[in-house]
């Protein structure tokens, strides 16, 4: 496989002062980018930060910053930090993340994130680009806002995008889009919607055991953590799976959380979730490639196989 080829950091189980040695072995077996996420672990910047300062052959990305958790400002000087660290290897994503991590865990009201987005992404253009940003957003005001250290290579911004309209905006606005959860055969109508060439990439979930039954029961518990969320079960249903996932979602709204996972069907997780032999995994992840993702970004879950096997057993060739 050429081009892309990139992997979700940091890794569950290995410190952070660990991924040294892994950022250096991550490049050594050819992956070109490590992404981070942000949800209830390391925050996003800090795994890249100090990938940055470790491993200059690897491209860096946020898989998502949420829009809500920090000011403006604070969201410019992070990326512009970054961006300095990285010289010219990091790209921003942004996205609304989901009410359970902007209110429940930090006390901020989720409100309008479509508009939310769209104003820090049109913020970010102009305090990265250097200016002095005086501006009424539809959603917050900056007043004498300017970055005091210049960001000589300005990164890229993805945005990520779940539906049309923000799909649209990525297209419109942004430098391309951060795709999750979707199945290969997904990546069409999703990039359709953008409606002109920019960035694709996209989180792949991997398990890679060849026991189907036990990479089923992993990946239903992961599907119906993820896909019970308002925003993502709207996604599936524009996606075509209302059906499928119905009974899914009404055990879940009924509290029976071990219904909801013995009613998702094989097939909706043989699409979502990449598992099989090593090889076999590698064969998935070449479609999604084929659809248009430019950057597959490796989430590996471990499971009846160490670790360092995975990661190397699934590297490009």
């Amino acid at each position: 496989m050429s081009g892309r080829y990139g992997i979700t950091v940091p890794f569950d189980g290995v410190s952070l002062p660990e991924h040294r040695d892994w950022f250096r072995r991550l490049a050594d077996l050819g992956y070109t980018d490590v992404w981070s996420a942000e949800v209830d672990g390391a925050d996003g910047i800090t795994p890249l930060a100090l990938a940055a300062a470790t491993e200059t052959r690897l491209n860096l990305g946020v898989a998502v910053l949420p829009v809500f958790t920090r000011g403006p400002g604070l969201l410019a000087m992070t990326a512009a930090a970054l961006a300095e660290l990285a010289e010219g290897r990091f790209t921003l994503g942004l996205g609304a993340s989901s009410p359970a991590v902007v209110e429940r865990w930090n006390a901020v009201t989720f409100d309008r994130p479509y508009a939310r987005t769209r104003d820090t992404l049109r913020f970010l253009r102009h305090a990265l680009a250097g200016e002095r940003v005086d501006e009424v957003y539809e959603t917050f005001t900056v007043k004498g806002f300017k970055l005091s250290r210049p960001v000589a290579q300005v990164p890229k911004i993805l945005l990520a995008a779940l539906r049309p309209g923000m799909l649209r905006l990525a297209g419109r606005e942004a430098d391309g889009v951060i795709l999750n959860w979707l199945s290969a055969d997904d990546v069409t109508p999703c990039t359709n919607e953008i409606g002109r060439t920019g960035s694709v990439v996209a989180r792949i979930f991997v398990v890679p055991t060849a026991d189907a039954d036990l990479a089923r029961r992993v990946g239903r518990r992961m599907i119906s953590s993820y896909l019970t969320v308002p925003a993502y079960a709207e996604f599936h249903r524009w996606l075509g799976r209302t059906e499928a996932l119905t009974p899914m979602w009404e055990a879940w709204a009924a509290g029976d959380r071990a219904r909801a996972n013995e009613v998702i069907p094989d097939a909706v997780v043989d699409e979502l979730i990449v598992h099989g032999s090593l090889e076999a995994c590698r064969e998935h992840i070449a479609r999604y490639v084929a659809a248009g993702v430019e950057v597959p970004m490796l989430a590996v879950v471990p499971v009846g196989v160490e670790l360092a096997d995975a990661v190397a057993g699934l590297a490009p060739r």
